[in-house]
């Protein structure tokens, strides 16, 4: 282990792996387990996704595109942008990438260099810090709390910001949380971090799932910014990894001739599957999922509330409840084995999403249907009753 780089002992484990090969091994023993901790959508990639790509795959469509996509499907992307949400996106200034994981080290890697500091939230997606320390950049996590919907505020940026800060990546919708960034307070950091100097990173892969309200993009109040989004979620694509980044014109050379260089093209028969993602029949379908996906939230939320979990902040999107249980345990974790190896229900603990007040939360994912989450509240319900 002395030649593995130093950068490795930042980089931390998903503690949720560990939880959910356990899960398995339970399972391969004939028990049943409630999944709540994968933060993936439970429905297959819709019908006619799979076609398109079998069409491909039958035509000989297994050669490499251009770095940035396949022009088609980058004037589909912006073809999305101007048909749901009104914001004309040049197709030029998009970017098609294995994942956002793979638009996210592009732009980490052409913003950050070594020293330089981004800020972000606190719970937050764990791979963003990690991005960053990839590039010897170095993750600020600024603690959330209800009060502010678990969302950086404009105010929060300014007060955080250092000589070295570089860019502030927001979430919106968020992982763990489901929040959003309201429109006006959107509107306010993207202001303060361009008079501060920086640049503003917005991570939207969750940008389809929202509930109770219409769904919005950060592109519609100005185009010097980074929007990051995927095919994952909303579009239930997660296995054919890809996704998309949407720049500012005079970073587009740099970012197509790193892309060359890290992963060449994002894969092509991903590609010419997404192509028909647009469509009115899977925007049908996707709609469809989009309102089991509410009915869950609305059921788990009050149920969860009723066990005595504290859930302060009704999320707006994406699909998860970031719930308190300072009031059961100390240890967050310790409390996810004990509700996996004692009642057969698999969570994710606070541990995974940042330093702030960790050991007191859990994040529960509605990502199986209303069946099984209501047996998992009621298999909580009775390791509840049976631990008081």
């Amino acid at each position: 282990m002395s030649h593995v780089a130093k950068r490795m002992q930042r980089i931390a484990p998903f503690y949720v792996m560990d939880l959910l090969a356990q899960a398995r091994k339970l399972e391969a023993e004939g028990r049943s387990i409630i999944h709540m901790e994968i933060g993936e959508p439970d429905f297959d990639t819709p019908a006619p996704i799979i076609a398109a790509g079998q069409r491909a795959l039958a035509s000989g469509q297994t050669h490499y595109t251009p770095a940035r996509g396949l022009p088609a499907l980058r004037q589909s992307i912006a073809g999305f942008y101007r048909e749901r949400y009104g914001t004309p996106i040049d197709p030029d200034r998009i970017i098609v990438t294995p994942g956002a994981s793979g638009a996210l080290q592009l732009v980490l890697s052409v913003l950050v260099n070594p020293g330089e500091s981004v800020l972000m939230a606190d719970p937050g997606y764990p791979c963003n810090r990690h991005f960053v320390e990839l590039v010897e950049g170095k993750p600020v996590s600024i603690p959330v709390g209800p009060e502010t919907g678990y969302q950086l505020t404009a105010e929060m940026v300014e007060a955080a910001w250092r000589e070295d800060t570089k860019a502030v990546l927001i979430a919106s919708p968020s992982n763990p949380t489901g929040t959003l960034v309201s429109d006006g307070e959107m509107q306010r950091l993207h202001d303060t971090v361009q008079r501060l100097g920086g640049v503003l990173i917005v991570d939207e892969i969750y940008q389809g799932l929202v509930y109770g309200q219409a769904g919005g993009t950060t592109l519609r109040f100005a185009d010097d910014l980074f929007v990051v989004n995927s095919f994952s979620k909303f579009f239930g694509m997660t296995g054919w990894r890809l996704g998309w980044l949407v720049a500012p014109q005079n970073f587009i050379d740099p970012l197509d001739r790193l892309a060359q260089n890290i992963f060449l093209s994002a894969p092509t028969l991903s590609q010419f599957a997404a192509l028909s993602a647009f469509t009115p029949e899977v925007m049908e379908i996707l709609e469809q999922r989009r309102q089991a996906f509410e009915a869950r939230r609305d059921f788990l939320l009050p149920a969860l509330r009723d066990l005595g979990f504290s859930i302060p902040v009704t999320p707006q999107g994406a699909f998860y409840l970031y719930a308190g249980c300072e009031n059961m345990c100390d240890d967050s974790h310790a409390l996810a084995k004990e509700l996996l190896e004692q009642a057969g229900v698999a969570v994710t603990p606070g541990l995974d999403f940042g330093a702030h007040r960790p050991e007191a939360h859990l994040r529960f994912a509605y990502t199986t249907d209303l069946e099984k989450l209501s047996e998992g509240v009621e298999r909580i319900r009775r390791f509840i009753s049976m631990s008081g």
